[in-house]
């Protein structure tokens, strides 16, 4: 098992972060690799990522959620393992740090020299950064989804 921690600042209160970031539908805007997710209950997402020409398809499960705070998954089916956290830490009023940690497991001899070269991390680096990017040009989220988990 592999793991990556990466954090970025956002400039945008941790509300607006953490509402954006429940929107998982709309993750292939900001996510590179990502085709598509789509929310089957309050819980459960479907994936299809396509990352080096690999497609992989999965269902990742919601285990926990706190509204400005934290959302965590695992994944539960499919061609992907992992398991990540990203959480919410208010810098100022219109400031949030936003912190992704996930462990994964690289399938396949092609994955496992990608993730010791440092391609994973890259990864979660540029989609973080895009998620900044894409939340600092709207100034608000597209959606919210405000329960516990």
């Amino acid at each position: 098992m592999s793991q990556v921690e990466e954090s970025i600042e956002v400039r945008v209160p941790v509300r607006t972060a953490y509402d954006q970031w429940t929107q998982f539908e709309s993750f292939p805007q900001f996510m590179d690799g990502v085709e598509s997710i789509e929310q089957r209950t309050d819980t459960l997402t479907h994936w299809v990522t396509r990352i080096g020409g690999q497609e992989r398809v999965f269902d990742a499960e919601i285990t926990e959620q706190i509204p400005d705070e934290r959302v965590a998954w695992t994944t539960v089916d499919g061609q992907a393992r992992q398991a990540g956290v990203v959480t919410f830490h208010r810098i100022q009023d219109d400031t949030t740090k936003v912190m992704l940690q996930m462990d994964f497991d690289p399938d396949g001899l092609a994955e496992t020299v990608g993730d010791k070269l440092g391609f994973v991390k890259r990864q979660v680096s540029g989609d973080l950064r895009r998620f900044k990017e894409f939340m600092e040009a709207r100034g608000t989220e597209t959606g919210a989804w405000r329960g516990e988990v």
